[in-house]
């Protein structure tokens, strides 16, 4: 297993190190970006607030806009219809404040026009919170009662988090795609802006699909030792 209850299984590490060197990359590449586009201002000099407010009002749409706390935590809450967004993309007038708005706001523009695999995502939040750890759960006590059954039946409840990670990436997607489009068809950017906002949007999407090789490697080393186990009883 991997960081369990009673023992580390190093067998674990040839299923999830690819997935987590993919993460560390994906996490130093935005990093990378952010930090290199936070410090190219924008051609109209706008901060990230005023392009918000401009993107949400020529789509039509009446949100409340409100800061969060932590670094690149920006999010779009269709619970409550608010942008969040952090104090570095607030109030900072640069390239990647931009795309990072725009993307947010592709997902509120989702949001109102009910786009399908995000409401596929909002219905998986639940079942990906909670279908982990109780798949853990299942999959150890099965794991030391020798129950084959009890063991596939945590490694379903675990899949909920690479469905979920699986649903997320076209959710992310499209936001990052509707983002350049609007910020194509404004009057918003200068020469060569949108291909550095791409930069950026392109470094975020990077992590997700780390996410979803992440779950995936570890539902595979789930599976490589129920497989295991069932052969062992076979034999």
């Amino acid at each position: 297993m991997p960081f369990g209850f009673f023992f580390f299984d190093p067998l674990y590490l040839l299923f999830a190190l690819p997935a987590l060197l993919l993460a560390m990359f994906a996490q130093w590449k935005v990093q990378s970006a952010y930090r290199k586009f936070s410090q190219v201002r924008n051609a109209k000099n706008l901060t990230g607030e005023q392009v918000a407010a401009y993107l949400l009002r020529a789509n039509g749409l009446n949100l409340d806009v409100t800061g969060t706390p932590g670094n690149l935590t920006d999010h779009y809450d269709p619970r409550d219809k608010t942008l969040y967004l952090s104090a570095g993309v607030a109030r900072t007038p640069s390239v990647a404040a931009m795309g990072i708005v725009a993307h947010e706001v592709g997902h509120a523009v989702q949001d109102a026009q009910g786009y399908a695999p995000m409401r596929v995502r909002a219905f998986l939040v639940t079942p990906a919170t909670v279908g982990p750890w109780v798949g853990y759960l299942l999959f150890i006590a099965g794991i030391f009662i020798n129950l084959s059954g009890l063991v596939w039946l945590g490694i379903a409840f675990f899949s909920a988090s690479l469905v979920f990670a699986l649903a997320t990436l076209p959710v992310e997607i499209n936001a990052s795609q509707r983002a350049l489009v609007m910020l194509r068809s404004s009057a918003l950017v200068g020469p060569g802006e949108v291909d550095e906002a791409k930069s950026v949007l392109s470094a975020a999407a990077l992590t997700y699909v780390a996410a979803a090789a992440q779950a995936l490697s570890t539902l595979l080393y789930y599976v490589f030792v129920a497989l295991n186990m069932s052969g062992r009883r076979r034999s």
